[in-house]
């Protein structure tokens, strides 16, 4: 009842009323396992849509050969991953969403090329996806202690 009592800051309110709309106060596995299929689904679709390089940058590799022999300088250089067009929703960036997502349920990178909007989709997806995996452990916690 904290939550709907009027002489609380606004801001505990809010994070206590998100608490109790993400897992139930700690008591519903399924709801915050729930919230975390949707944010799973939402950050593989978007992912598809902006994320994902329409084809994986090469590398190249230019070198400067002096004329008398010597020393060879190599530079390894790598092109920014270019926006997707045409068809954004193949089985193919289906599979490469999916495994930037399950990686970013578990704070990894997925070592995947993604465009600027597709990292900042990932640090999102890093952020707030174990949070709601914590809370669903939590949760079974909870009904297995009693």
């Amino acid at each position: 009842m904290r939550r709907h009592a009027d002489d609380i800051p606004r801001s505990e309110r809010g994070l206590l009323t998100a608490y109790w709309a993400l897992s139930g106060y700690g008591l519903r596995a399924s709801r915050a396992l729930a919230w975390l299929g949707a944010a799973m689904l939402l950050t593989m679709v978007l992912l598809m849509a902006f994320g994902l390089a329409q084809d994986t940058p090469k590398q190249t590799a230019t070198g400067l050969v002096p004329a008398g022999g010597g020393k060879v300088t190599f530079e390894i250089d790598k092109d920014d991953p270019q926006n997707p067009t045409g068809d954004r929703f193949t089985g193919e960036r289906f599979e490469k969403a999916l495994n930037v997502t399950l990686n970013s349920v578990v704070f990894r990178s997925s070592g995947q090329d993604l465009t600027t909007a597709g990292t900042y989709i990932e640090m999102t997806s890093r952020l707030t996806e174990p949070v709601l995996l914590g809370l669903a452990v939590l949760a079974v916690r909870n009904r297995v202690k009693r």
